[in-house]
Formats: C-alpha cells, sequence, structure tokens
C-alpha cells in the first residue's frame, strides 16, 4: 500500500486524487476499517493531510504535524482554521460553512502557515466522502504550491511589466494566430482600431478590424507570415471622431523549434506625420508655389502618362502652350510684385475656369500648358484654347492701375501632330513660335507646314552664328542724296558678308537672327565696331565724313541700355556724334517694350544723335503717336514708291506723309527711288531727300571713300 501509494501521485491535483480513489470506493474496504488503521493509511501520504473520523475526531498526519507543528491530534474541528492567513480566513470560513452544510466539496489556494517558513501558499482541498459507508467524514489536504505560485506571480508582474511597456509603446502591438485571430494588443493598438482599451477576451479576426480597403494586403501579408516569411504593408485606420492614420504594418512570424509557425507578431507603427510629410514635400516638389498650379516636373510625369492612356484608349488628347505678351513689360514698369499678382490671378482664374479633367500647369517664368485628356475633337481644343485666352481680357488690376498684357496660345493635338510628349510639345512651341514670329496675341493651330518655317528659321540663326563666329560681317554703304541736284548728304550702312562662294549675301537670308537678343546684339556690335573703324580711317585720312544711319533690331532694347553701349563705344573709337544717325521701325515703337525704345532714344538725342524712323506708314499708330517720339527724319517706305506710279493711294499716302513732315519740321526721306518716273513724281511731292538704285547701289568701305570730299 505504502509503495503504490507513494509512487503516484506526481502533482497535488494527482495526489489528492489518489487519496479519494482509496479512501472512497467501497470495494477497497469490505471490512469495517479501525481509526488506528486509517491513522496508518493517511500517515504513508506525503501531502499534510486532516480528517474527521466517522467517530467525529480530528486526525492528522505526519505530514501534517510536520507542516503545522503540532504534535498531536487536534482537540476540534476547526483547529485548522488558525493556521490560515488572516486575509484568506474570511472567504475560506464562509466556504467552509457552506461545505459543511451542504457536504460540497471544495478547493481553495489560500496562504497557510508553516511551522518553520512562516506562509506558504497553497492549495487546499475540502473533500466529502460520496460513498454509502465513508471511512470519515470530511478530509483536508494541503498541497504546498509555494514556489509556482511565486514563479507564477513573477511571471504575471513580467507579463503586466512587458504589457505596461507595450501599452507605453505609440507602436501599434498585436499577437495573432497563424490563422489570423488576435492573442493580444497593446493600448494603442486597441485605440487605433476602435477596440475597448480593457478588452482581454480578443480572438476577434484581426482582418476585419482592418478597412475594407487594405484588407487584400492584409491577407497577403498573414498568409506569408503564417508560412514562416516576414511580410510588410501599408494601411490606414479611421476611428470615428479622430484623424485619418497611416500605418507601416510588419508581421514577424514567431516559429517553434521545427520552424512552424506558432505565433505572428504584428508591428503597426503610425507614419501618419510622415505621410504628411511626404505629401507636403510632394507638393512642394511638384507644386509651383506662386500659383498653386502644378509644375513642370508634375506636368511631364501627367503628360506622359495622359498620352499613354490616350494610345491605349485609342482616344485624343490636346495641348495648349501658353505665353504671356509683354510680360517683362510689366515687371519692368509696375515692378515684379505686379508681375507676380498678374500670374497668381491667372492661376487662380485657371484652376476655376475648366473642368476637373482638364490639367492646367505653369511651367515657368511667363509660361502655362494646358493638358486636354480623351479630347474629342480640334474645335474643342480651340474652344478651351478661347477661354483660356478670355482670362487675360477679363481687368486685372494691381496698385490701382489696370494691368495691360495679352496671351499667345501654340496648339497641338495627339496623334495627328505627334505621338509621343516630347514631340507634342514642340509641335506647340511650333505653333506658339510661328504666332509669336507673325505678331504676338492670339491662337494658333499647329500644322506640319510650320515644320518649312522652323527648318528656315533654323538654318538662319545658323548661318548668322557662323558669320558671327568667322567675323564675316561688312558694312555697305548706300548713299542718301538730295532728289534736286543728286548731291551725296550722308550713308545708311547696311549689313552684308562673302558667302564661301564669294557671293554678297543680304540680311534677308539672316532675317531669324533679328528676332533673338543674342544673336541681334552680336550683329550689331561686329557692326558698329566696323563703322566706327571706317569713320575713324576716314577722320584719319581727312576726308570730310558725310553722318551715317545704323539700323537697331526692335529686340536690341530689350535690356534696356542700347543707348548706354552705343556711346560707349563711339566714345572709344573718338566718333562726333553729329556723324551717327539711328534708324529704328515703327515695329520698335508698337511694341509693349517701347518705353525702353523711348528712353534710349531720348538719351540719343541728349547726346547729339539723329534718330530716323524707317518703314513709316506702314504701322497702324504711327501717326497718332509720331509727336512724342523724338524723331528727326522719317522713311518713307519703298513700297509706296514702287505702286505710286499706277496706284492712287500709294501716292496719296507719299503726298501725305510729305506734307506731314514739313508740317511739324521733320526730315523726309524716300527710299527705294529706282526709275526716273518715280524721281519726277517725288519732286512734284516735295519730297527733297532720297535714296534707291536709281542713284547709287550700296558700296563698300573703299567706294565709299570716293564719294567723301577731303578737307
Amino acid at each position: 500500500m505504502k509503495s503504490s501509494l507513494k509512487s503516484k501521485a506526481q502533482t497535488p491535483a494527482q495526489i489528492e486524487t489518489e487519496i479519494a480513489a482509496q479512501f472512497q470506493p467501497p470495494a477497497i474496504f469490505p471490512m469495517p476499517i479501525s481509526n488506528v488503521q486509517l491513522h496508518d493509511l493517511i500517515d504513508h501520504f506525503h501531502l499534510p493531510i486532516w480528517l474527521k473520523t466517522r467517530q467525529g475526531t480530528s486526525d492528522i498526519n505526519s505530514a501534517m504535524m510536520q507542516f503545522t507543528g503540532l504534535q498531536q491530534n487536534p482537540l476540534n474541528d476547526g483547529q485548522w482554521l488558525q493556521f490560515i492567513h488572516p486575509e484568506d480566513l474570511e472567504h475560506l470560513m464562509a466556504l467552509w460553512r457552506n461545505a459543511l452544510a451542504n457536504t460540497q466539496s471544495f478547493h481553495k489556494n489560500c496562504r497557510i502557515k508553516h511551522c518553520e517558513l512562516g506562509y506558504r501558499m497553497c492549495r487546499l482541498q475540502v473533500n466529502f466522502p460520496a460513498v454509502e459507508q465513508p471511512l470519515y467524514q470530511w478530509l483536508i489536504s494541503i498541497a504546498d504550491i509555494h514556489e509556482e505560485y511565486e514563479k507564477q506571480l513573477l511571471l504575471n508582474q513580467h507579463i503586466a511589466q512587458q504589457n505596461k511597456m507595450l501599452d507605453a509603446s505609440l507602436d501599434c502591438i498585436k499577437i495573432l494566430t497563424p490563422d489570423g485571430s488576435v492573442i493580444h494588443m497593446n493600448r494603442s493598438g486597441c485605440l487605433a482600431l476602435g477596440v475597448p482599451v480593457d478588452e482581454k477576451n480578443f480572438g476577434m479576426p484581426w482582418l476585419s478590424l482592418l478597412p475594407a480597403e487594405v484588407r487584400t494586403a492584409g491577407k497577403e501579408a498573414l498568409h506569408l507570415a503564417a508560412s514562416g516569411q516576414n511580410a510588410r504593408f501599408s494601411g490606414k485606420s479611421h476611428v470615428p471622431g479622430q484623424a485619418l492614420q497611416y500605418w507601416d504594418n510588419i508581421l514577424t512570424p514567431i516559429l517553434d523549434e521545427n520552424g512552424v509557425t506558432q505565433n505572428i507578431l504584428c508591428v503597426s507603427r503610425d507614419i501618419s506625420q510622415q505621410m504628411m510629410a511626404e505629401v507636403k514635400l510632394q507638393r512642394v516638389i511638384e507644386e509651383d508655389e506662386l500659383t498653386g498650379l502644378i509644375n513642370r516636373r508634375a506636368f511631364n510625369k501627367l503628360f506622359k502618362m495622359t498620352l499613354q492612356e490616350a494610345q491605349d484608349t485609342s482616344h485624343m488628347a490636346g495641348l495648349l502652350l501658353i505665353d504671356l505678351d509683354y510680360f517683362k513689360h510689366v515687371n519692368d514698369t509696375l515692378g515684379h510684385t505686379a508681375g507676380d499678382h498678374l500670374l497668381r490671378t491667372l492661376g487662380q482664374r485657371f484652376q476655376t475656369c475648366f473642368d476637373a479633367h482638364i490639367t492646367v500647369a505653369r511651367l515657368g517664368g511667363d509660361e502655362f500648358a494646358i493638358l486636354v485628356p480623351q479630347l474629342k475633337s480640334q474645335e474643342q481644343l480651340l474652344d478651351i484654347a478661347q477661354h483660356a485666352w478670355m482670362q487675360m481680357e477679363l481687368p486685372i488690376s494691381y496698385a490701382g492701375q489696370f494691368i495691360n498684357g495679352g496671351m499667345s496660345i501654340g496648339c497641338s493635338v495627339y496623334p495627328r501632330d505627334a505621338e509621343n510628349a516630347s514631340n507634342l510639345l514642340k509641335c506647340a512651341d511650333i505653333a506658339l513660335n510661328d504666332l509669336k514670329s507673325s505678331g504676338r496675341g492670339g491662337i494658333r493651330m499647329f500644322n506640319h507646314t510650320m515644320f518649312e518655317t522652323l527648318e528656315v528659321t533654323t538654318k538662319q540663326l545658323t548661318l548668322a552664328r557662323s558669320i558671327l563666329k568667322s567675323n564675316s560681317i561688312e558694312p555697305y554703304y548706300q548713299p542718301k542724296v538730295l532728289l534736286q541736284t543728286g548731291n551725296v548728304i550722308g550713308f545708311e550702312a547696311l549689313l552684308r558678308w562673302h558667302d564661301s562662294e564669294g557671293d554678297l549675301q543680304l540680311p534677308a537670308n539672316i532675317y531669324a537672327a533679328f528676332h533673338d537678343y543674342e544673336l541681334a546684339s552680336g550683329i550689331s556690335e561686329t557692326m558698329q565696331t566696323k563703322i566706327f573703324t571706317d569713320i575713324q580711317q576716314w577722320i584719319a585720312k581727312a576726308m570730310d565724313v558725310l553722318p551715317i544711319s545704323i539700323n537697331a533690331a526692335p529686340v536690341e532694347f530689350l535690356r534696356d541700355d542700347y543707348a548706354e553701349k552705343l556711346l560707349q563705344r563711339m566714345n572709344r573709337f573718338g566718333i562726333p556724334h553729329h556723324l551717327i544717325e539711328v534708324e529704328i521701325t515703327e515695329q520698335s515703337l508698337s511694341e509693349r517694350g517701347a518705353n525702353y525704345v523711348i528712353r534710349a532714344l531720348n538719351l540719343l538725342k541728349s547726346a547729339g544723335i539723329q534718330i530716323s524712323l524707317d518703314d513709316f506708314g506702314t504701322g497702324h499708330s504711327s501717326l497718332t503717336r509720331l509727336r512724342d517720339y523724338p524723331i528727326d527724319c522719317i522713311k518713307i517706305d519703298k513700297n509706296f514708291v514702287e505702286h505710286m506710279t499706277h496706284d492712287q493711294s500709294a501716292l496719296a499716302i507719299v503726298k501725305a506723309i510729305s506734307q506731314l513732315g514739313s508740317s511739324i519740321a521733320l526730315d523726309v526721306l524716300v527710299e527705294g527711288i529706282e526709275t526716273t518716273e518715280q524721281l519726277e513724281i517725288l519732286k512734284s511731292c516735295n519730297c527733297r531727300k532720297g535714296q534707291g538704285f536709281y542713284f547709287y547701289i550700296p558700296m563698300n568701305n573703299s567706294d565709299a571713300a570716293q564719294l567723301l570730299p577731303r578737307l
């Protein structure tokens, strides 16, 4: 019996079960058992036992004596309660009274006083026999679980500490089962997913806590983690009453010794601030700060995507390139703040006047672009262009002044004009430049004949650069004469150069260069340097140098330093100011940058330089504004001279200009005289001065010197 009982019951619960099995079944003890035998029986168990016999006496085994320090059997049934810790006693007594009243077994963990070790956490088991002829009335056994209790207590403390640490983390930390059920979630996780913070019975499906739009990504990540792989995906959550939060979710499998996923650690980090910073940075990178429109970088990206979509869906797309006319003039006259105000106002108007699917961008400076996806027709694109153009026609005021300006728009259509973004942009730019070259303001649709114009322009610019680099430019001089006598009274310096075959070339072959500031200024500087060199040499040879007029292209005045540079060169060569006349065209005075021209002319006029207005009569405002400019001479354009012999209106214009000059004390010089008939008509119109092939063709400096008298 001893060995049998001692060999069993490796845990307190197993031992208690063994005691009950030995005591309760009537088959074990077919004959009545005495108290002595009962005592010997319970004395074999290592668990402390206290029982009440059938006769009503209390009996304890040796283990109980060793535990409590009692030297003999207790005198009464309730004496065992004196060993219970006072804090556990009240509850235990209630259980005990209920058990006695109902002969109901129970167990409880409580602190029981050990004779040497003090109070120990024990598992107290009270059993009432269920057999008809019981060996005892009740039995109390004690299993010392103090070490296990302390370990569990320490473990609980560690878990509590870890939970506190997890709860202190701003990251949302969750423990999941491989199938996605939530085992544990820290405070941040509960708050982010709208789960009560005091929730203990988690067990809910993790995927159901995610917003619907990210569940697919979450499901894929969970599957990877369950298979033993790390996974990561971006998500978001929105708890009512809180701002939308963005999360970076990392799922890490927790593997057993066999590499099988037991649980999954899911750490979700709030990256809302980072996302906001990235959005802000993206806005800075892709948004024009001044207008709020997208910038060139963002436009180029969207442009390519739009054309790809148009290709995939067999749709057309339209592109508008917009350039503000005379924007520099606004900056120079009203200030850069006024120019910024103009750009900002247009940006706001563009944002509100088009449908959401139409994209407007500021490419830089005063350049805008409009992208129209799913274009239905060229007419639709022209309507949109007209709508954009009208935004500049609406009044824009700054500091009490209206800003006057215009808009030039070049249009191209995909895939009719080009099949990729760069070429379509080039087509719109060609249309825009074609419009500008023929007069600013308006809308111009690209057509392929413009390539021919572009090719010609490119060749002309290349040629201009070539003759500048090779220093091939040579001034030729066409004499000006008195019509009545034919006496030479001056010269007009004309641009010429010899090509590789020795043929003399005319300025018309590099016409485009005079619309390019750098080239026009370079040609002008070279011409002036060589003219002044000729004058310097003629003076050195004691020749009576006659006044020489030099031509100035409108573009030369754009830097607002034309007069200063001319005077500096003249002073460097020692050229008397009365020997130089500057010829400008009516176009210079009709441009919005005319203020630069007027300032330069006034400065030159005050320095003693004569001013001549070339091509007079071809403009639209010269007669009404002529008195506002410091002009000394007006030149009648050769087209009127050519047609006046058979066109009465042309003759009337010549007579009117001649009379106008006389009435306001201006010299009048007629260009392009080639026949005797023309000469006689001009004389009859009281024209005094002229030039043309009838008298002289343009000549080089040595031939011109032959016409100069010596002092």
